[in-house]
């Protein structure tokens, strides 16, 4: 399903604009902007990437016997 969008219409300095036309090309700073702007404005992104981590035993199995190693190898460490 597509997420819905809005328009938006945001001011920024000459310099700005060329540059993102010269780096991102111009059907691209929507997108460029959002994807910027999403991490800073959209915290529930991590929950949920954490929640699907946890979910995923095999991956969660891993975790445990490289953390368990890891014990292992620094108790095995001399003082």
């Amino acid at each position: 399903m597509a997420k819905a969008r809005r328009k938006l219409t945001i001011t920024v300095e000459d310099a700005v604009y060329k540059g993102l036309h010269k780096v991102v090309g111009r059907r691209n700073i929507s997108r460029f902007l959002n994807d910027l702007a999403r991490p800073h404005v959209i915290k529930d992104r991590l929950e949920e990437g954490y929640r699907a981590m946890a979910a995923d035993e095999r991956r969660e199995a891993e975790a445990a016997e490289w953390s368990e190693q890891l014990i292992r190898d620094v108790a095995d460490e001399p003082r």
